[in-house]
Protein backbone atom coordinates (compact mmCIF):
# COMPACT_ATOMS: atom_id res chain seq x y z
CA UNK A 1 0.00 0.00 0.00
CA UNK A 2 2.69 2.44 -0.94
CA UNK A 3 1.36 5.98 -1.24
CA UNK A 4 3.60 6.54 -4.22
CA UNK A 5 5.84 9.52 -4.76
CA UNK A 6 3.11 12.16 -4.50
CA UNK A 7 3.94 15.12 -2.28
CA UNK A 8 3.31 15.65 0.52
CA UNK A 9 3.75 12.14 1.88
CA UNK A 10 1.03 11.11 4.28
CA UNK A 11 1.40 9.05 7.42
CA UNK A 12 -0.11 5.62 6.81
CA UNK A 13 -1.48 4.41 10.13
CA UNK A 14 -1.04 0.74 9.27
CA UNK A 15 2.37 0.63 7.65
CA UNK A 16 5.77 1.84 8.84
CA UNK A 17 8.71 1.32 6.52
CA UNK A 18 8.40 -2.23 5.18
CA UNK A 19 6.42 -3.50 8.15
CA UNK A 20 3.02 -3.31 9.79
CA UNK A 21 2.56 -1.07 12.83
CA UNK A 22 1.77 -3.02 16.00
CA UNK A 23 -1.87 -1.90 16.47
CA UNK A 24 -2.75 -3.27 13.01
CA UNK A 25 -0.86 -6.56 13.24
CA UNK A 26 -4.05 -8.62 13.61
CA UNK A 27 -5.62 -7.04 10.53
CA UNK A 28 -2.79 -7.67 8.07
CA UNK A 29 -3.47 -11.35 7.50
CA UNK A 30 -7.24 -10.85 7.80
CA UNK A 31 -7.31 -8.30 4.98
CA UNK A 32 -4.83 -10.10 2.73
CA UNK A 33 -6.55 -13.46 3.03
CA UNK A 34 -10.06 -12.17 2.36
CA UNK A 35 -11.06 -13.16 -1.20
CA UNK A 36 -12.59 -10.38 -3.30
CA UNK A 37 -15.88 -12.27 -3.56
CA UNK A 38 -16.12 -12.60 0.24
CA UNK A 39 -15.30 -8.92 0.65
CA UNK A 40 -18.06 -8.02 -1.80
CA UNK A 41 -20.52 -10.29 0.00
CA UNK A 42 -19.65 -8.79 3.39
CA UNK A 43 -19.95 -5.25 2.04
CA UNK A 44 -23.41 -6.06 0.69
CA UNK A 45 -24.31 -7.60 4.05
CA UNK A 46 -23.22 -4.43 5.86
CA UNK A 47 -25.27 -2.24 3.53
CA UNK A 48 -28.30 -4.49 4.01
CA UNK A 49 -27.93 -4.21 7.79
CA UNK A 50 -27.67 -0.43 7.63
CA UNK A 51 -30.75 -0.28 5.42
CA UNK A 52 -32.75 -2.69 7.57
CA UNK A 53 -31.93 -0.78 10.75
CA UNK A 54 -32.66 2.49 9.01
CA UNK A 55 -29.29 4.19 9.44
CA UNK A 56 -29.53 7.09 7.03
CA UNK A 57 -28.58 10.73 6.96
CA UNK A 58 -30.36 13.49 5.09
CA UNK A 59 -29.07 15.93 2.50
CA UNK A 60 -31.53 18.62 1.51
CA UNK A 61 -31.64 20.93 -1.47
CA UNK A 62 -30.23 18.46 -3.99
CA UNK A 63 -33.52 17.01 -5.30
CA UNK A 64 -34.78 13.45 -5.07
CA UNK A 65 -34.97 11.44 -1.89
CA UNK A 66 -32.88 13.25 0.76
CA UNK A 67 -32.39 10.14 2.92
CA UNK A 68 -29.17 8.34 2.05
CA UNK A 69 -27.33 5.29 3.26
CA UNK A 70 -24.06 6.37 4.81
CA UNK A 71 -21.09 4.59 3.20
CA UNK A 72 -19.52 2.11 5.61
CA UNK A 73 -15.97 0.83 5.23
CA UNK A 74 -15.25 -2.54 6.83
CA UNK A 75 -11.55 -1.93 7.45
CA UNK A 76 -11.40 -0.66 11.07
CA UNK A 77 -9.21 2.12 12.27
CA UNK A 78 -7.02 1.08 15.23
CA UNK A 79 -5.34 2.89 18.12
CA UNK A 80 -2.92 1.35 20.59
CA UNK A 81 -3.82 1.68 24.27
CA UNK A 82 -1.06 4.22 24.95
CA UNK A 83 -2.07 6.33 21.93
CA UNK A 84 -5.62 6.47 23.21
CA UNK A 85 -4.54 7.32 26.76
CA UNK A 86 -2.87 10.49 25.54
CA UNK A 87 -5.90 11.42 23.42
CA UNK A 88 -8.25 10.78 26.32
CA UNK A 89 -6.27 13.04 28.65
CA UNK A 90 -6.16 15.81 26.04
CA UNK A 91 -9.87 15.58 25.23
CA UNK A 92 -10.92 15.68 28.88
CA UNK A 93 -8.61 18.64 29.48
CA UNK A 94 -10.15 20.51 26.57
CA UNK A 95 -13.74 19.75 27.64
CA UNK A 96 -13.05 21.04 31.17
CA UNK A 97 -11.51 24.25 29.84
CA UNK A 98 -14.35 24.91 27.39
CA UNK A 99 -16.93 24.56 30.16
CA UNK A 100 -14.91 26.80 32.48
CA UNK A 101 -14.82 29.41 29.72
CA UNK A 102 -18.60 29.27 29.28
CA UNK A 103 -19.28 29.68 32.99
CA UNK A 104 -16.85 32.60 33.06
CA UNK A 105 -18.11 34.57 30.06
CA UNK A 106 -21.72 34.35 31.21
CA UNK A 107 -20.69 35.58 34.68
CA UNK A 108 -17.71 37.89 35.32
CA UNK A 109 -15.77 37.43 32.08
CA UNK A 110 -12.41 37.22 33.84
CA UNK A 111 -10.62 35.89 30.76
CA UNK A 112 -11.79 38.92 28.78
CA UNK A 113 -10.89 41.32 31.61
CA UNK A 114 -7.42 39.79 31.67
CA UNK A 115 -6.99 40.57 27.98
CA UNK A 116 -6.59 36.93 26.99
CA UNK A 117 -9.56 36.92 24.56
CA UNK A 118 -10.93 40.00 22.73
CA UNK A 119 -14.33 41.07 24.13
CA UNK A 120 -15.76 41.56 20.64
CA UNK A 121 -15.18 37.91 19.72
CA UNK A 122 -17.25 36.82 22.71
CA UNK A 123 -19.94 39.40 23.31
CA UNK A 124 -20.63 40.29 19.66
CA UNK A 125 -20.67 36.63 18.67
CA UNK A 126 -24.00 35.51 17.22
CA UNK A 127 -23.83 32.37 19.40
CA UNK A 128 -23.59 34.40 22.62
CA UNK A 129 -26.98 34.28 24.36
CA UNK A 130 -27.81 37.28 26.55
CA UNK A 131 -30.74 35.29 27.95
CA UNK A 132 -28.39 33.22 30.16
CA UNK A 133 -26.05 35.97 31.35
CA UNK A 134 -25.62 35.62 35.10
CA UNK A 135 -27.00 32.08 35.18
CA UNK A 136 -24.89 29.14 36.31
CA UNK A 137 -26.25 25.77 35.14
CA UNK A 138 -26.21 22.72 37.45
CA UNK A 139 -22.64 21.62 38.30
CA UNK A 140 -21.35 24.52 36.19
CA UNK A 141 -21.72 22.52 32.97
CA UNK A 142 -22.83 24.22 29.78
CA UNK A 143 -21.65 21.63 27.26
CA UNK A 144 -22.57 18.11 28.36
CA UNK A 145 -21.52 16.32 25.16
CA UNK A 146 -18.33 17.73 23.64
CA UNK A 147 -17.35 16.39 20.23
CA UNK A 148 -13.67 17.07 19.52
CA UNK A 149 -12.66 16.67 15.86
CA UNK A 150 -9.09 15.36 15.61
CA UNK A 151 -6.68 14.66 12.79
CA UNK A 152 -3.38 12.84 12.80
CA UNK A 153 -0.32 13.77 10.77
CA UNK A 154 2.33 11.44 12.16
CA UNK A 155 3.06 8.68 14.70
CA UNK A 156 2.82 11.10 17.63
CA UNK A 157 1.24 14.13 16.01
CA UNK A 158 -2.43 14.90 16.63
CA UNK A 159 -4.23 18.20 16.06
CA UNK A 160 -7.67 19.46 17.07
CA UNK A 161 -9.53 20.69 14.01
CA UNK A 162 -12.54 22.06 15.88
CA UNK A 163 -14.68 21.75 18.98
CA UNK A 164 -18.39 20.93 18.96
CA UNK A 165 -20.08 22.11 22.15
CA UNK A 166 -23.74 22.28 21.10
CA UNK A 167 -25.25 19.08 19.75
CA UNK A 168 -22.46 17.04 18.10
CA UNK A 169 -23.95 14.28 15.99
CA UNK A 170 -22.66 10.94 14.75
CA UNK A 171 -22.49 8.87 17.94
CA UNK A 172 -25.15 6.47 16.61
CA UNK A 173 -22.79 5.61 13.75
CA UNK A 174 -20.00 4.92 16.25
CA UNK A 175 -22.26 2.42 18.03
CA UNK A 176 -23.80 0.84 14.94
CA UNK A 177 -20.42 0.51 13.19
CA UNK A 178 -19.24 -1.59 16.13
CA UNK A 179 -22.44 -3.67 16.21
CA UNK A 180 -22.20 -4.47 12.50
CA UNK A 181 -18.50 -5.33 12.67
CA UNK A 182 -19.15 -7.70 15.57
CA UNK A 183 -21.93 -9.39 13.61
CA UNK A 184 -19.90 -9.79 10.43
CA UNK A 185 -16.46 -10.63 11.86
CA UNK A 186 -16.98 -12.16 15.32
CA UNK A 187 -13.65 -13.98 15.11
CA UNK A 188 -11.77 -10.65 15.07
CA UNK A 189 -13.33 -9.74 18.41
CA UNK A 190 -12.63 -13.18 19.88
CA UNK A 191 -8.98 -13.01 18.86
CA UNK A 192 -8.31 -9.39 19.88
CA UNK A 193 -8.85 -7.40 23.06
CA UNK A 194 -10.82 -4.43 21.73
CA UNK A 195 -12.13 -1.91 24.26
CA UNK A 196 -15.95 -1.71 24.22
CA UNK A 197 -18.03 1.33 23.27
CA UNK A 198 -21.45 -0.23 23.87
CA UNK A 199 -21.89 1.41 27.27
CA UNK A 200 -22.08 4.94 25.79
CA UNK A 201 -25.90 5.21 26.18
CA UNK A 202 -25.61 4.18 29.84
CA UNK A 203 -22.89 6.79 30.43
CA UNK A 204 -24.90 9.44 28.58
CA UNK A 205 -28.00 8.82 30.67
CA UNK A 206 -25.93 8.88 33.85
CA UNK A 207 -24.33 12.16 32.77
CA UNK A 208 -27.70 13.75 32.03
CA UNK A 209 -29.21 12.55 35.31
CA UNK A 210 -26.21 13.94 37.23
CA UNK A 211 -27.05 17.50 36.15
CA UNK A 212 -30.67 17.43 37.33
CA UNK A 213 -31.95 20.89 38.38
CA UNK A 214 -32.07 22.09 41.97
CA UNK A 215 -35.86 21.65 42.13
CA UNK A 216 -35.64 17.95 41.23
CA UNK A 217 -36.34 15.96 44.40
CA UNK A 218 -36.64 12.44 42.96
CA UNK A 219 -35.16 10.23 40.25
CA UNK A 220 -34.83 12.69 37.34
CA UNK A 221 -36.98 12.21 34.25
CA UNK A 222 -34.83 12.63 31.14
CA UNK A 223 -36.18 13.20 27.60
CA UNK A 224 -34.63 13.86 24.20
CA UNK A 225 -36.13 16.85 22.40
CA UNK A 226 -36.04 16.46 18.61
CA UNK A 227 -37.10 18.86 15.85
CA UNK A 228 -38.92 15.91 14.27
CA UNK A 229 -38.49 13.26 11.62
CA UNK A 230 -37.54 15.77 8.91
CA UNK A 231 -34.30 16.58 10.75
CA UNK A 232 -31.14 15.11 9.22
CA UNK A 233 -30.14 13.44 12.51
CA UNK A 234 -33.59 12.12 13.47
CA UNK A 235 -32.41 8.51 13.27
CA UNK A 236 -29.80 9.29 15.91
CA UNK A 237 -32.33 11.01 18.17
CA UNK A 238 -34.67 8.01 18.13
CA UNK A 239 -31.75 5.56 18.41
CA UNK A 240 -30.37 7.22 21.55
CA UNK A 241 -33.80 7.52 23.15
CA UNK A 242 -34.33 3.80 22.60
CA UNK A 243 -30.85 2.87 23.88
CA UNK A 244 -31.21 5.05 26.99
CA UNK A 245 -34.79 4.02 27.70
CA UNK A 246 -36.08 7.60 27.69
CA UNK A 247 -38.88 9.35 25.81
CA UNK A 248 -38.26 11.01 22.45
CA UNK A 249 -40.39 14.15 22.36
CA UNK A 250 -41.14 17.07 20.09
CA UNK A 251 -41.96 20.56 21.29
CA UNK A 252 -45.70 19.93 21.13
CA UNK A 253 -45.31 17.02 23.57
CA UNK A 254 -44.11 19.40 26.30
CA UNK A 255 -45.71 22.35 28.04
CA UNK A 256 -44.91 24.73 30.87
CA UNK A 257 -47.16 25.06 33.88
CA UNK A 258 -46.13 26.72 37.11
CA UNK A 259 -42.43 26.27 37.83
CA UNK A 260 -41.94 23.11 35.77
CA UNK A 261 -41.96 21.53 32.31
CA UNK A 262 -44.46 18.74 31.78
CA UNK A 263 -44.71 15.93 29.23
CA UNK A 264 -48.06 14.82 27.86
CA UNK A 265 -48.58 11.09 28.39
CA UNK A 266 -51.53 8.71 28.17
CA UNK A 267 -51.50 8.61 31.99
CA UNK A 268 -51.59 12.39 32.29
CA UNK A 269 -48.88 15.07 32.63
CA UNK A 270 -45.45 13.97 33.85
CA UNK A 271 -42.79 16.38 35.11
CA UNK A 272 -39.59 16.55 33.05
CA UNK A 273 -36.30 17.33 34.79
CA UNK A 274 -33.61 17.07 32.09
CA UNK A 275 -34.02 17.84 28.39
CA UNK A 276 -31.31 16.60 26.02
CA UNK A 277 -32.18 18.96 23.21
CA UNK A 278 -31.20 18.28 19.64
CA UNK A 279 -32.35 21.56 18.15
CA UNK A 280 -30.64 24.93 17.88
CA UNK A 281 -30.88 27.69 20.49
CA UNK A 282 -33.02 29.86 18.23
CA UNK A 283 -35.87 27.33 18.23
CA UNK A 284 -35.93 26.29 21.92
CA UNK A 285 -38.45 28.84 23.20
CA UNK A 286 -40.46 31.20 20.97
CA UNK A 287 -41.04 33.53 23.92
CA UNK A 288 -37.28 34.04 24.36
CA UNK A 289 -35.70 33.45 20.97
CA UNK A 290 -37.33 33.18 17.52
CA UNK A 291 -41.02 34.00 17.92
CA UNK A 292 -41.91 32.03 14.78
CA UNK A 293 -40.44 28.76 16.11
CA UNK A 294 -42.90 25.87 16.06
CA UNK A 295 -40.31 23.41 17.40
CA UNK A 296 -39.72 24.62 20.93
CA UNK A 297 -41.63 25.02 24.19
CA UNK A 298 -43.10 28.43 25.10
CA UNK A 299 -41.85 29.51 28.53
CA UNK A 300 -39.09 26.88 28.70
CA UNK A 301 -36.35 29.43 29.38
CA UNK A 302 -38.16 30.88 32.40
CA UNK A 303 -38.33 27.41 33.96
CA UNK A 304 -34.68 26.79 33.06
CA UNK A 305 -33.46 30.00 34.70
CA UNK A 306 -35.53 29.35 37.82
CA UNK A 307 -33.96 25.90 38.34
CA UNK A 308 -36.99 23.84 37.32
CA UNK A 309 -35.39 22.02 34.39
CA UNK A 310 -31.92 21.43 32.92
CA UNK A 311 -31.30 21.89 29.20
CA UNK A 312 -28.39 19.89 27.76
CA UNK A 313 -26.36 21.33 26.21
CA UNK A 314 -27.16 24.71 27.72
CA UNK A 315 -28.37 27.59 25.57
CA UNK A 316 -25.36 29.74 24.73
CA UNK A 317 -22.85 26.88 24.65
CA UNK A 318 -22.17 27.61 20.98
CA UNK A 319 -20.00 30.61 21.74
CA UNK A 320 -17.27 28.17 22.84
CA UNK A 321 -17.10 26.28 19.54
CA UNK A 322 -17.01 29.25 17.20
CA UNK A 323 -14.06 28.85 14.84
CA UNK A 324 -12.67 32.25 15.81
CA UNK A 325 -12.87 31.37 19.52
CA UNK A 326 -11.15 28.04 18.70
CA UNK A 327 -7.81 29.79 18.35
CA UNK A 328 -7.95 30.76 22.04
CA UNK A 329 -8.69 27.31 23.53
CA UNK A 330 -5.00 26.70 24.43
CA UNK A 331 -5.11 30.00 26.32
CA UNK A 332 -8.29 28.85 28.10
CA UNK A 333 -6.48 25.72 29.27
CA UNK A 334 -3.65 27.78 30.71
CA UNK A 335 -5.96 30.40 32.22
CA UNK A 336 -8.53 28.13 33.90
CA UNK A 337 -6.61 24.92 34.53
CA UNK A 338 -3.05 26.17 34.95
CA UNK A 339 -1.87 23.45 32.54
CA UNK A 340 -0.20 23.27 29.16
CA UNK A 341 -2.41 21.91 26.35
CA UNK A 342 -1.95 18.20 25.69
CA UNK A 343 -3.46 18.43 22.21
CA UNK A 344 -2.41 21.14 19.79
CA UNK A 345 -4.54 23.45 17.69
CA UNK A 346 -3.96 23.75 13.97
CA UNK A 347 -2.12 27.05 13.29
CA UNK A 348 -4.86 29.51 12.33
CA UNK A 349 -5.03 32.91 10.65
CA UNK A 350 -7.95 35.17 11.54
CA UNK A 351 -9.00 37.09 8.46
CA UNK A 352 -10.42 39.87 10.65
CA UNK A 353 -6.80 40.82 11.42
CA UNK A 354 -5.23 42.90 8.65
CA UNK A 355 -1.85 41.13 8.65
CA UNK A 356 -3.47 37.68 8.76
CA UNK A 357 -5.89 38.63 5.99
CA UNK A 358 -3.09 39.85 3.73
CA UNK A 359 -1.18 36.59 4.23
CA UNK A 360 -4.28 34.50 3.54
CA UNK A 361 -5.17 36.38 0.36
CA UNK A 362 -1.61 35.97 -0.90
CA UNK A 363 -1.56 32.21 -0.15
CA UNK A 364 -5.12 31.03 -0.86
CA UNK A 365 -4.01 28.19 -3.20
CA UNK A 366 -2.08 26.65 -0.28
CA UNK A 367 -4.64 27.06 2.55
CA UNK A 368 -7.92 25.74 3.87
CA UNK A 369 -10.41 28.56 4.45
CA UNK A 370 -13.46 28.05 6.69
CA UNK A 371 -16.51 30.08 7.57
CA UNK A 372 -16.45 30.93 11.27
CA UNK A 373 -20.00 29.59 11.72
CA UNK A 374 -19.87 26.95 8.95
CA UNK A 375 -20.30 23.20 9.40
CA UNK A 376 -20.67 19.95 7.50
CA UNK A 377 -17.89 20.73 5.03
CA UNK A 378 -19.86 23.62 3.52
CA UNK A 379 -18.54 27.17 3.21
CA UNK A 380 -15.00 25.83 2.97
CA UNK A 381 -12.16 26.23 0.50
CA UNK A 382 -9.46 23.56 0.15
CA UNK A 383 -6.93 25.65 -1.74
CA UNK A 384 -4.74 22.91 -3.26
CA UNK A 385 -7.86 21.17 -4.67
CA UNK A 386 -9.68 24.33 -5.85
CA UNK A 387 -9.77 25.83 -9.33
CA UNK A 388 -8.86 29.43 -10.07
CA UNK A 389 -12.47 30.65 -10.21
CA UNK A 390 -13.27 29.20 -6.78
CA UNK A 391 -10.15 30.76 -5.27
CA UNK A 392 -11.03 34.15 -6.72
CA UNK A 393 -14.58 33.81 -5.38
CA UNK A 394 -13.28 33.14 -1.87
CA UNK A 395 -10.88 36.06 -2.11
CA UNK A 396 -13.87 38.30 -2.83
CA UNK A 397 -15.81 36.85 0.12
CA UNK A 398 -12.87 37.37 2.49
CA UNK A 399 -12.42 41.00 1.42
CA UNK A 400 -16.16 41.60 1.80
CA UNK A 401 -16.58 39.98 5.25
CA UNK A 402 -13.14 39.22 6.68
CA UNK A 403 -14.48 38.56 10.20
CA UNK A 404 -16.48 35.64 8.77
CA UNK A 405 -13.42 33.56 7.84
CA UNK A 406 -10.37 31.84 9.26
CA UNK A 407 -7.63 30.00 7.37
CA UNK A 408 -5.38 27.09 8.21
CA UNK A 409 -2.53 25.26 6.49
CA UNK A 410 -3.46 22.18 4.48
CA UNK A 411 -2.51 19.41 6.88
CA UNK A 412 -1.11 16.13 5.64
CA UNK A 413 -3.96 14.08 7.15
CA UNK A 414 -3.07 10.50 7.97
CA UNK A 415 -4.49 7.67 5.90
CA UNK A 416 -6.02 4.37 6.89
CA UNK A 417 -6.38 1.27 4.69
CA UNK A 418 -9.81 1.26 3.08
CA UNK A 419 -11.65 -1.24 0.92
CA UNK A 420 -12.18 0.18 -2.58
CA UNK A 421 -13.22 -1.37 -5.90
CA UNK A 422 -9.60 -2.16 -6.78
CA UNK A 423 -8.84 -3.80 -3.43
CA UNK A 424 -7.30 -1.92 -0.52
CA UNK A 425 -6.04 1.66 -0.71
CA UNK A 426 -5.15 4.44 1.74
CA UNK A 427 -7.80 7.09 2.35
CA UNK A 428 -7.71 10.15 4.60
CA UNK A 429 -9.48 9.97 7.98
CA UNK A 430 -10.40 12.10 10.97
CA UNK A 431 -11.83 11.22 14.39
CA UNK A 432 -14.64 12.56 16.57
CA UNK A 433 -14.62 11.21 20.14
CA UNK A 434 -17.55 12.15 22.39
CA UNK A 435 -16.67 13.49 25.82
CA UNK A 436 -19.46 13.44 28.44
CA UNK A 437 -19.39 16.17 31.08
CA UNK A 438 -21.55 16.04 34.18
CA UNK A 439 -20.70 15.02 37.72
CA UNK A 440 -17.61 13.47 36.13
CA UNK A 441 -15.81 13.83 32.80
CA UNK A 442 -15.58 10.59 30.81
CA UNK A 443 -15.57 9.15 27.33
CA UNK A 444 -15.75 5.70 25.82
CA UNK A 445 -12.55 4.36 24.18
CA UNK A 446 -13.21 5.15 20.55
CA UNK A 447 -15.25 7.57 18.48
CA UNK A 448 -16.52 8.18 14.99
CA UNK A 449 -13.88 7.77 12.32
CA UNK A 450 -14.90 9.50 9.11
CA UNK A 451 -13.13 8.59 5.89
CA UNK A 452 -12.79 10.51 2.63
CA UNK A 453 -13.68 7.78 0.15
CA UNK A 454 -12.71 9.80 -2.90
CA UNK A 455 -9.05 9.31 -3.80
CA UNK A 456 -7.00 12.31 -2.71
CA UNK A 457 -9.93 14.03 -0.99
CA UNK A 458 -9.38 15.61 2.43
CA UNK A 459 -13.11 16.24 3.06
CA UNK A 460 -14.55 13.48 5.23
CA UNK A 461 -18.08 14.79 5.87
CA UNK A 462 -20.86 12.38 4.87
CA UNK A 463 -22.69 15.26 3.18
CA UNK A 464 -19.61 15.67 0.96
CA UNK A 465 -19.18 12.00 -0.01
CA UNK A 466 -17.37 10.69 3.06
CA UNK A 467 -17.99 7.40 4.84
CA UNK A 468 -17.49 5.90 8.30
CA UNK A 469 -15.37 3.18 9.94
CA UNK A 470 -15.39 1.29 13.20
CA UNK A 471 -12.76 2.69 15.58
CA UNK A 472 -10.83 0.23 17.74
CA UNK A 473 -8.83 0.97 20.84
CA UNK A 474 -6.74 -2.06 21.76
CA UNK A 475 -7.01 -2.91 25.44
CA UNK A 476 -3.83 -3.36 27.52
Amino acid sequence: MDEGSAQPRYFNEMFEGDGVRAPYAALDGWSREMPPELRGMKQSEAEALFRRIGITFAVYGEGGDPDRLIPFDMFPRVFAADEWLRLERGIKQRARALNAFLVDVYKRGEIVRAGRIPAKLVYCNEAFEAAVVGFRPPRGVYSHVVGIDLVRTGPDEFFVLEDNCRTPSGVSYMLENREIMMRMFPQLFRENRIAPVENYPTLLRRTLASVAPIKCDAEPTVVILTPGHFNSAYYEHSFLADMMGVELVEGTDLFVEGDFVWMRTTQGPKKVDVIYRRLDDAFIDPLCFRPDSMLGVPGLMNVYRSGGVTICSAPGAGVADDKAIYTFVPEMIRFYLGEEPILRNVPTWQCAKADDRQYVLEHLPELVVKEVHGSGGYGMLVGPKADKATIESFAHLIRERPENYIAQPTLALSTCPTFVDEGIAPRHVDLRPYCLVGETVELVPGGLTRVALKEGSLVVNSSQGGGVKDTWVMAD
